[in-house]
């Protein structure tokens, strides 16, 4: 029995030491890189998370999927909170907190709302007018310089994009697309309130305090449109709140380490990552058209990353 306990307790002690090692050493890479990979990761995550969102909001209100989504993110960052206490969690500037909660609060309500009655292509590529409109607020509010090579990468991501999407748009969410396209620039004034508050909260904070902000706004408009969840429907929301609150996580992280409009041309490339999803489960194949652009997409965030890696970098002390 003990030798069972020792021989347990050595190899967490060695997933322990190489978590340790791999943190230092991902620690040491340029911070735009640092950033493009969190950003990366958060990509994925959210390609998961909006198959699934729009799978539960055709069968749950949206106002009330809304509701449920954050309100299980809230649920799955408990644990942290218990483990660090609250005092961890306790942000230093809660006005900044509810302000980014109203403003993603609003750019939700938008995107559930057109959710269940837009393609998901026509999903997809209304998404990609995020990064655009995130680079100008960055330049102009942020005070980021918006070097050309950024523009370049973007604009090729987003040419490729268009190759991809261009052939399968079919314009049937009709008004319905104008209010998904409606949600663009209020998710991009969101973010950027988020690259705000990176400056002095850690991502951990943001997150939780996220859930629990747009959990207290969305709370009213999801009782009066409320049906009982079945519990699959509570379990499927319970993966979206581990989904959505590890995305928002990477994400935040990534706006701590880069600049924001540096992270953007990877924005592109959650395409590859609904393509791939697109073949693995439904056994879409992914056509010609996919193929090209992803080739375009694919370049241009390279090509940007290179270029990125190769400037010198001030590190500065943030909050993790």
């Amino acid at each position: 029995m003990r030798a069972r306990e020792h021989s347990a307790e050595s190899r967490s002690s060695n997933l322990t030491r190489r978590f340790a090692l791999i943190r230092r050493r991902a620690s040491r890479l340029d911070p735009t890189l640092q950033g493009l990979l969190w950003s990366m990761v958060a990509g994925l995550s959210f390609i998961l998370l909006n198959a699934l969102q729009r799978y539960l909001t055709l069968q749950i209100n949206p106002l009330q999927s809304q509701f449920m989504r954050y309100f299980c993110g809230m649920l799955v960052m408990l644990p942290f909170v218990w483990r660090s206490g609250l005092a961890a969690y306790r942000p230093r500037h809660i006005g900044g907190q509810f302000i980014r909660g109203v403003v993603h609060t609003a750019g939700l309500g938008l995107w559930f709302v057109a959710l269940p009655r837009v393609s998901l292509a026509d999903v997809t590529a209304i998404g990609f007018t995020t990064p655009i409109f995130i680079m100008l607020g960055a330049w102009l509010f942020l005070r980021e310089p918006m070097r050309w090579e950024r523009w370049l990468a973007s604009l090729i991501g987003f040419c490729g994009v268009l190759i991809v999407v261009g052939p399968r748009l079919s314009g049937t969410g009709n008004y319905y697309s104008l209010v998904m396209l409606a949600s663009a620039p209020v998710f991009a004034a969101s973010f950027l309130i988020t690259k705000a508050l990176t400056r002095y909260e850690k991502a951990g904070v943001i997150v939780l305090w996220q859930s629990i902000t747009i959990t207290v706004l969305s709370l009213p408009m999801a009782l009066l449109n409320w049906q009982s969840p079945t519990l699959a429907q509570w379990l499927g929301y319970l993966v979206c709140g581990l989904l959505g609150s590890g995305a928002h996580y990477c994400l935040t992280r990534s706006y701590g380490v880069a600049d924001i409009s540096a992270t953007q041309s990877l924005k592109f490339l959650d395409l590859i990552w609904a393509s791939f999803l697109g073949w693995l489960v439904f056994s879409e194949r992914p056509s010609q058209f996919t193929l090209i652009g992803g080739v375009l997409i694919s370049a241009s965030t390279i090509w940007v990353a290179r270029r990125e890696s190769r400037r010198p970098v001030i590190r500065e002390n943030k909050p993790r």
